[in-house]
């Protein structure tokens, strides 16, 4: 996803941030402190503290070099902004029907902070790209490994 935007919830952005501020103020600093008084200890090669400590700061950096990328390149959409709330943008909480008449109420909000299990799906997901631009009544066509599964939207609403 690199040189794209990255649509975000405004809470979806604080946690990022928070996530990153985290990090690089605490954990960071804490892991330094162990691998100093690690190399103090002499022997680094069998030293359990310094060598988990330099794996774990790679990790941490790792993940901070990522949260800074993804956090410039964020676009932060609030949901209740939008214009036309009777279509499927950003944001919106979708109720869809599958074939089964089995019913699902999902948000659509950024990648980074989908959370299907709580119906929460990234907005470049194959089932948020099909909703996108629907109307309450529509139906919409999924592309999934298992087949394809249409869906019908039941319900658009805006928080």
């Amino acid at each position: 996803m690199e040189g794209k935007t990255n649509p975000i919830t405004p809470a979806g952005y604080t946690a990022l941030k928070a996530r990153y501020d985290h990090l690089l103020g605490t954990e960071r600093p804490e892991i330094v402190e162990i691998v100093s008084w690690a190399a103090g200890n002499g022997d680094r090669s069998e030293n359990g503290d310094y060598l988990y400590g330099r794996k774990r700061m790679r990790e941490i950096d790792r993940e901070l070099g990522h949260l800074a990328r993804r956090m410039k390149a964020a676009r932060v959409l609030a949901p209740h902004d939008q214009p036309d709330k009777d279509r499927v943008f950003f944001g919106a909480t979708v109720t869809v029907a599958d074939q089964d008449d089995v019913h699902r109420e999902i948000t659509l909000v950024g990648d980074d902070e989908q959370d299907a299990s709580n119906g929460r799906i990234g907005w470049s997901s194959p089932l948020a790209r099909a909703l996108r631009g629907a109307t309450v009544g529509d139906l919409r066509t999924v592309r999934l490994p298992a087949g394809d599964k249409e869906w019908e939207v039941l319900a658009i609403e805006y928080a």
